[in-house]
């Protein structure tokens, strides 16, 4: 593989990891709606966001912990961190 080829490959892994990190937020994002749920008296299970928030923070720590550190993991995953655990409280909260 010559060096044009590497750097297309470079750049086309660089434009997947952002839409990527994009889509990670995004679906972080979405625990809105439960934590709503939960204020107003409907509460979701806690299960799936405590995990989601375990599964988050695992990976925000093996970004950290990569020599080079590697931001779109650690920043995609932190969201997931906070919102499980906020989803994860307020499910006891009603």
């Amino acid at each position: 593989m010559d060096n044009k080829e590497v750097i297309k490959r470079w750049r086309e892994a660089k434009v997947i990891g952002n839409i990527a990190t994009i889509a990670c937020l995004i679906m972080h994002t979405s625990y809105i709606d439960q934590i709503v749920l939960n204020f107003t008296g409907h509460p979701v299970s806690p299960l799936q966001p405590i995990c989601a928030a375990i599964n988050a923070s695992l990976w925000v720590a093996y970004g950290w912990l990569k020599p080079d550190k590697d931001w779109p993991v650690i920043i995609a995953n932190f969201t997931g961190i906070i919102f499980g655990a906020i989803t994860f409280i307020t499910a006891f909260v009603h």
